[in-house]
């Protein structure tokens, strides 16, 4: 068995610059994701979340700046080594992302399959281990289509973590679920993370759900790093930012509106430009 990394950080965010075309989407963020903790990563809408997933599994590279997973700059890896890291990853997509054509069976041997040379009867048993942890074993011949939208995200929850991996990404795990399903999903995360030793990243919207299970919370905002700590100290925090987001408010250096001329200047104008 391969050894255990000694690397405290198992994510190292360092300066990172992304644009997309003349919009900058983030400005110079910087952050660390430390081993076998579960961290949150909440921010407004657009303010760059899925981008920082999809830097750290390789599949944007940055403006400026770098990603380091498990001491490798991601983006400075060859396509034969890019591959290798992120069979150490699992990934928990927005949508669940599973395949409409193959069984709830298939999905979660899917990368098995085509990660290992495992026998096929080990297979089997692992399939229907990862399944029972997630409370779907019963389940295991159904389609995606037939699936709950909470079932699902618990099957994709499954097939992340199909292959143990050292560092699972879970996208918006909780959106569109009902109040049963995401405290299952919820409590799912932390116990997988706790018992099979990884370290989890969960970008999410749901405040409560994120200062419920993770280890550490980091708040995006403009770019940047708005905001930083333990969810009690997220709790307790007095800027400006971290209050308004994690209360909802409707005013303050968050901006609901897309910066645009006054609306009285372009109800006077005959025609907008589109």
């Amino acid at each position: 068995m391969k050894a255990k990394s000694s690397r405290e950080n198992v994510v190292e965010v360092v300066e990172i610059r992304l644009a997309y075309g003349n919009r900058e989407v983030l400005r110079g963020l910087s952050l660390k994701i430390p081993r076998g903790k579960v961290v949150a990563i909440l921010g407004a809408s657009g303010c760059g979340k899925t981008s920082l997933l999809r830097m750290i599994g390789g599949q944007l590279r940055p403006r400026r700046g770098h990603v380091k997973v498990d001491g490798q700059v991601v983006h400075r890896l060859n396509r034969e080594k890019l591959y290798a890291l992120r069979r150490r990853m699992g990934m928990m997509f927005q949508v669940s992302g599973l395949f409409s054509d193959l069984s709830v069976y298939e999905n979660i041997a899917f990368p098995m399959r085509e990660h290992t040379r495992l026998p096929e009867d080990l297979i089997r048993r692992l399939v229907l281990m990862k399944l029972n942890a997630v409370g779907l074993r019963g389940a295991y011949a159904l389609m995606p289509g037939d699936l709950s939208g909470g079932m699902a995200r618990r099957v994709a929850l499954a097939r992340a973590i199909a292959m143990d991996p050292m560092l699972a990404m879970y996208d918006e795990p909780f959106a569109g679920l009902d109040p049963i399903s995401l405290n299952v999903i919820s409590d799912l995360i932390r116990r997988l993370n706790d018992s099979l030793g990884t370290t989890s990243i969960i970008v999410t919207y749901d405040v409560k759900e994120a200062l419920k299970v993770a280890d550490l919370v980091y708040i995006i905002g403009d770019g940047v790093l708005a905001g930083q700590g333990t969810p009690d100290e997220i709790r307790s925090s007095d800027d400006p930012f971290v209050r308004q987001f994690i209360n909802a408010e409707p005013d303050g250096p968050i901006l609901f509106h897309y910066p645009s001329r006054p609306i009285t200047v372009d109800l006077k104008m005959r025609r907008v430009r589109h």
